[in-house]
């Protein structure tokens, strides 16, 4: 079907109304149906129910309408269109766009996002020039993880196969993280920073992603605007380098390839053993940056620290008291919870000052996923309901009615920008986009886990108002589901099973209902 054929398609499917079943996330990879001269609409996208928490429909619809605005398009590029990050036309940075991933993967017929991800492989492994300039080739190594949790909602081999055994992108990816020297130039981005070292890596804020964070300061007092501690270890660069390993070694396992799954996941243990022997602090109950020379902990609470918890690094009695400083209001908690930095902290800022107070949708997503991960479902959807109520809170309160970067940790605003003298920028989904969809779907409904490949959706059931999602696509499955006084109505053209805070329930083609 060639493009016009499919924009043709797409308006008589809307025209005749009902679930509206587009062409498999699997047979339209690479055959996008493109926003050039097409107005947004909503029925491209999955359709939530919330019966008592309505207005946050209004500001899930406007996320996805400025995101399908930032689809944008360049020649010389390995990918056009894509998604673009609402920071700067001619910049593209490694961890907005995986970021953007998470929600684009539920609309993959019409937003590039894993397609985006060859505006990095292409000039970083294959030694091309593109047109766009990589602004920190050295941002955190999230793509392993990204491309594992499209391929869920996807299904989609043939890109595996290409991507594991054709291009071996995540494996280079993952060396190069590990061997790229300070100061290499590349595609003509900022110098690196990044360095390996035995026991971890030496790294700095903007590179880290956390642009001002004051992590590596010495002392008590305040930090300089960016502190570069050239003693210290990161601890989210290996966490992220070892999460790297663990979805490589999970994406071998979905291709049947035990060899290479298990040659990961050596990786990986071996990874962790250095976080759990180095980084966790027993006495504070967190893992922290270390000094390289001392080994002593260098004490900066931000959410840094869950990332081994996110890579699944820690037991559960880490976890548990990992938990305890997001839980405790001084700390990362709050009326708003996770904020970037601990509201104890010295340098913390009532008005965010970028990284130094505010809540940034990102970190707040990895956390909860972390949350998920050890079974504290509650916690999550509370969590995540408390950000996007502030999200929200903030659409309907302050002028532009907007989505925005990050925001005030305690007031229905956004935050402040690092000098605290201007406003963060508006109309960013970008990143900001993981709130009002993927926070929304995955934990305030609670379908927390969707995938294809296993023909499952895990749903967490926290609320008794009548809620669900409709035209909800995955593989080649679009299915409604809509809970409404202790029962379940179903609709799918294929079967798969639903697992009901952990109840597994079958499902049929056709519609069916039955009581909880």
């Amino acid at each position: 079907m060639n493009l016009f054929d499919r924009r043709r398609f797409l308006k008589g499917t809307l025209a005749a109304g009902g679930l509206m079943i587009l062409p498999s996330p699997l047979k339209c990879f690479s055959n996008l149906i493109t926003p050039e001269g097409k107005e947004f609409d909503l029925k491209m996208v999955p359709e939530p129910i919330l019966e008592d928490d309505i207005e946050l429909i209004e500001l899930y619809n406007k996320a996805w309408e400025l995101a399908y605005k930032h689809i944008k398009y360049q020649s010389g590029l390995p990918q056009s269109p894509y998604m673009d990050e609402a920071f700067d036309d001619s910049t593209i940075w490694i961890w907005d766009t995986c970021f953007m991933v998470h929600f684009c993967k539920y609309a993959p017929q019409v937003f590039p996002g894993i397609q985006s991800l060859n505006n990095f492989y292409v000039p970083l492994h294959d030694h091309e020039e593109i047109s766009l300039r990589i602004c920190i080739p050295d941002n955190p190594p999230l793509f392993a993880w990204t491309e594992y949790e499209y391929f869920k909602l996807t299904g989609n081999k043939d890109h595996l196969k290409s991507l594991l055994y054709d291009k071996q992108y995540l494996q280079k990816h993952f060396d190069w993280f590990n061997k790229i020297k300070p100061n290499a130039v590349i595609a003509h981005s900022a110098p690196v920073c990044l360095e390996k070292r035995e026991l971890g890596y030496k790294w700095e804020g903007g590179r880290s992603g956390m642009d001002n964070t004051p992590r590596g300061r010495k002392g008590v007092s305040a930090a300089e605007e960016r502190p570069n501690n050239p003693d210290m270890l990161w601890i989210d660069a290996i966490a992220q380098q070892g999460l790297s390993a663990l979805y490589i070694s999970r994406l071998f396992e979905r291709m049947n390839d035990k060899k290479n799954a298990i040659i990961w996941k050596r990786h990986y243990r071996k990874i962790k053993d250095l976080v759990n022997r180095y980084y966790w602090n027993e006495k504070d109950g967190i893992y922290y940056d270390i000094n390289e020379k001392t080994l002593a902990p260098i004490k900066v609470i931000t959410p840094a620290s869950f990332w081994p918890m996110f890579a699944e690094m820690c037991n559960k009695q880490q976890a548990e008291k990992l938990v305890m400083h997001l839980r405790n209001n001084n700390e990362l908690g709050g009326v708003v919870p996770w904020v970037s930095l601990a509201r104890e902290d010295a340098d913390f800022h009532s008005d965010g000052h970028y990284w130094r107070g505010s809540v940034w949708l990102p970190t707040a997503y990895m956390g909860i996923k972390a949350l998920e991960k050890y079974g504290y479902h509650k916690l999550a959807y509370d969590s995540a309901s408390q950000i996007v109520n502030h999200m929200l809170e903030t659409y309907k309160n302050y002028s532009p009615h907007t989505i925005w970067e990050c925001y005030n940790p305690n007031e229905p605003k956004p935050a402040q920008t690092a000098n605290g003298e201007e406003t963060v920028r508006p109309d960013f989904c970008g990143w900001s986009a993981l709130g009002p969809i993927s926070l929304l779907i995955e934990n305030i409904l609670g379908f927390y886990n969707i995938d294809s490949d296993q023909k499952i959706v895990s749903w967490s059931l926290n609320r008794k108002d009548r809620h669900g999602i409709k035209n909800l696509r995955f593989g080649n499955i679009a299915t409604d589901i809509v809970y409404s006084d202790n029962s379940i109505t179903i609709q799918s053209n294929e079967a798969y099973t639903l697992k009901i805070n952990d109840k597994p329930y079958p499902i049929n083609p056709g519609k069916q209902s039955f009581k909880l």
